[in-house]
């Protein structure tokens, strides 16, 4: 009986020594970051029978285990993942936020001061210091565009690196993740009933690390080893084999790297945006928010440059030459083939572009382009609606779009698959230059004007309108007509419809006709003129109520060469087009989508800072959930420590009353 009570007291022991040892263990622990709180599972051993009972025999510990709440800890492992790609895009849309108010502001303040200029020539239209000055803010204007520009270059090459940094940190883990679980097999074949509880903790911390990085699922098999799934479901680990996460170059363009998943023997495509974490927030910021800030930049400065070239092109300098281009034409060769980015897949030798007819139409969004084998199929990547688009004329290998842009074939045949990515505002801001060197060059005044008749009493008018060629235009007023006239009259046979026709008034009557027609009270009618050229160098604009006094009077209207070094009419014009709605459909002004691009990224940090702090509590009340079952509670740990401390005392006591009870046995025996 001593004998099995001295067992007895040593199991007892033994089993609080475990105790012991586990809840120092525990203590030592508890700022170890990722550690779970471990215990000694305790049962009593299997009784001995003796006289027709069972006599205790003691105790054992089974096992010691890990108090460990799965949900829990995927619950916090999930919103982990939420926090890293919400904490991410916050910092990332701060920058981007900063680059664009910053910069928003210098290209405000430059469209101000250059029209200010124009202003200044309008008033002053033969002032060279002026013009000068002029021709100096637009340098400014364009050199502020070309640093947002290089500024969102910077930034796309700081998110590509940190792609990079991220799909490394992804691949040690993954690897890091592989031994682990080559260890736990190794101990899980030693020992087929403890766990190795603190392997599986750092497994589960690697876990949680990955966790801010991607989104991740794991399955754990009887054995112990865990299979580590990314995303929407690619595998990264698979029990003791470590897949890695590779960044290529993007396909068509190169700076929109991607993500491959590489194994051993082949590697497969990871779609960047659908990872989860941190790695999907650097996609989204680089692919949505950075592209649409740029592609709205790049189309206010298209605008400006065509808009201000337009209405210099219809003016005479004071050389009296037609106004040349202040800045860059925005269909030069270089920009019209970069709108259109070909697949590497393509057949060799096809060469495309995009040349732009319509700048109020041009969106600030990505068009893909693909050849069915018939036809060239445009899907619009914003709202996925897909185009036939047809040559015009038939075989010219021009497409014309609804947008704005002509999608143009210059050398080589499609083939089905050929495809394209189409950005109709690539490079704008980036190769926005100042053409315009000589300040005598700026075009203040127009080539011709029109007079209304000192008899003309009506509402009715002549305006110029689209002057093409304004020294051709001069000429055919000042010298192939000396007196060109409009006359018009209501019919007196149909009342409410106005016939007008042009003709020139110096010559002897009857005067030959040059152009004639009618329109009805309320339209208007747009001449030609000449009305045999092609395409014109001016056109004509009747309208209004043309009604004189008297049976069939006429209203006339003399046009003639009106070029002065003091007429400011065309810088008038200049000065006008900052108010003019050339952006979004003819709805914006200049200042209108400048503010629209630096307000819409402002609002999105703004919203992506509340997502972050949401995030951010989610995962403390995630956090704190799962420590509460799993984290170390020194108050608890001490407690039993006390009483472990009190069990081994009491089980030395049963030892010691077991050698007493043996000792008396001995000297009986004696």
């Amino acid at each position: 009986m001593s004998i099995n009570l001295y067992q007895t007291g040593v199991s007892g022991l033994l089993s609080s020594q475990q105790h012991l040892g586990t809840t120092g263990h525990n203590i030592a622990n508890v700022n170890t970051e990722g550690y779970t709180r471990q215990r000694a599972e305790q049962n009593a051993a299997v009784g001995n029978y003796n006289g027709g009972n069972y006599v205790g025999s003691g105790t054992y510990v089974q096992d010691i285990t890990r108090i460990y709440d799965q949900f829990s800890y995927k619950e916090q492992l999930l919103n982990k993942s939420n926090l890293g790609g919400a904490a991410s895009i916050n910092l990332d849309l701060n920058q981007l936020n900063q680059t664009m108010s910053l910069s928003g502001k210098a290209i405000g303040a430059s469209v101000d001061n250059f029209y200010q200029a124009m202003n200044g020539i309008a008033d002053k239209p033969d002032d060279i210091g002026l013009r000068n000055i002029a021709i100096s803010q637009a340098g400014v204007l364009s050199n502020n565009f070309s640093k947002i520009s290089n500024s969102l270059d910077q930034i796309e090459k700081s998110t590509n690196g940190e792609i990079e940094k991220i799909a490394d940190k992804i691949s040690q883990i993954s690897r890091e993740l592989a031994k682990m679980n080559e260890e736990i097999l190794q101990t899980r074949g030693t020992n087929l009933t403890g766990q190795p509880n603190d392997l599986l903790d750092k497994r589960d911390q690697l876990v949680t690390e990955l966790g801010e990085y991607t989104s991740v699922n794991t399955i754990q098999d009887s054995n112990g080893v865990m299979t580590v799934m990314i995303g929407n479901g690619a595998t990264l680990v698979a029990g003791i084999t470590a897949l890695t996460v590779g960044v290529v170059s993007g396909d068509p363009d190169p700076m929109q790297t991607k993500l491959r998943l590489v194994g051993p023997a082949s590697t497969v495509a990871l779609e960047g945006s659908k990872v989860g974490g941190a790695l999907a927030a650097k996609f989204e910021f680089r692919d949505e928010h950075v592209t649409k800030a740029r592609s709205d930049l790049d189309r206010l400065a298209m605008a400006i440059s065509q808009t201000l070239n337009q209405a210099q092109s219809q003016g005479l300098d004071l050389n009296e030459k037609q106004g040349r281009n202040i800045f860059t034409d925005i269909n030069t060769p270089a920009l019209e083939s970069a709108r259109s980015l070909p697949s590497s897949k393509n057949s060799p030798g096809l060469q495309t572009s995009v040349t732009i007819n319509d700048v109020s139409l041009v969106p600030s969004n990505e068009f893909t382009i693909k050849h069915n084998g018939t036809d060239f199929i445009m899907t619009n990547e914003l709202n996925g609606e897909k185009t036939t688009l047809v040559a015009a004329p038939p075989l010219s290998g021009i497409y014309p779009t609804n947008y704005g842009f002509d999608f143009k074939v210059n050398v080589g045949t499609p083939v089905a698959e050929d495809s394209f990515t189409i950005r109709p505002t690539e490079n704008s801001a980036a190769l926005m230059k100042v053409e315009l060197t000589d300040p005598k060059n700026i075009a203040a005044s127009s080539a011709i004007e029109v007079e209304a008749d000192d008899n003309n009493v009506s509402s009715g008018s002549v305006s110029i309108v689209n002057v093409t060629d304004p020294e051709l235009a001069r000429s055919y007023t000042d010298v192939t007509n000396a007196n060109l006239t409009v006359d018009v009259y209501e019919n007196p046979l149909t009342p409410g419809i106005f016939d007008y026709r042009v003709y020139d008034a110096a010559n002897p009557p009857p005067a030959p006709t040059l152009a004639n027609g009618s329109f009805a009270a309320g339209a208007s009618a747009t001449i030609d003129m000449p009305p045999a050229a092609t395409p014109p160098a001016f056109q004509i604009k009747v309208g209004g109520l043309p009604t004189g006094q008297g049976t069939l009077a006429r209203e006339k209207f003399t046009i003639s060469d009106a070029f002065a070094s003091g007429n400011a009419s065309n810088a008038t014009l200049l000065a006008a087009t900052q108010e003019q709605q050339v952006i979004g459909g003819g709805k914006q002004n200049f200042s209108q989508a400048l503010a629209t691009a630096t307000s819409e990224v402002g609002s999105n940090a703004s919203s992506a800072e509340l997502v972050a702090s949401t995030a951010q509590a989610l995962f403390t009340q995630a956090f704190n959930r799962n420590q509460s079952t799993s984290g170390v509670n020194l108050d608890e740990e001490a407690a039993n420590m006390l009483k472990f401390q009190q069990a081994y005392q009491a089980s030395s006591q049963i030892i010691s009353v077991a050698n007493t009870i043996f000792d008396t046995l001995l000297s009986v025996a004696r």
